[in-house]
């Protein structure tokens, strides 16, 4: 698959039993339908933080396509202040997400940052960031 920012390949990484696709040259990852609500665990807190996301239809940022049906994706604000905005393919293929806002994403739904997924992910990043 072709990473919807910079169109370069994306590897498969698996983060806690969940298959990402990771871009190297741009950092952004892609998440199949499903796959962050396995990410965030806890049924109760991820359906009410999942239930925040609103389409953000007045933002600046350039559209992008879904790299599994090639269509726009929509803009969404994530989290009770829309501090992270994130791309959500409107077939529902799966989200995009450009460098560190999963983690971002992870810390607002609700999981410490002691959390064993937020952890591996910091480990799967660490010698990018440095």
């Amino acid at each position: 698959m072709d990473c919807p920012v910079c169109k370069e390949p994306m590897i498969v990484l698996e983060l806690d039993e969940v298959e990402i696709d990771h871009c190297t040259s741009c950092g952004g990852i892609w998440l199949d339908a499903g796959e962050l609500e396995l990410l965030l665990g806890d049924p109760d807190s991820r359906d009410r933080f999942l239930s925040s996301f609103e389409t953000d239809e007045v933002t600046e940022e350039r559209s992008r396509r879904c790299p599994i049906c090639r269509k726009r994706m929509e803009k969404v604000s994530a989290g009770a202040n829309g501090k992270v905005r994130i791309d959500r393919c409107r077939n529902n293929d799966g989200i995009w997400l450009d460098e560190g806002e999963l983690e971002e994403i992870l810390q607002m739904g609700s999981l410490g940052k002691d959390d064993r997924v937020l952890r591996l992910l910091k480990e799967m990043f660490a010698k990018k960031r440095q």
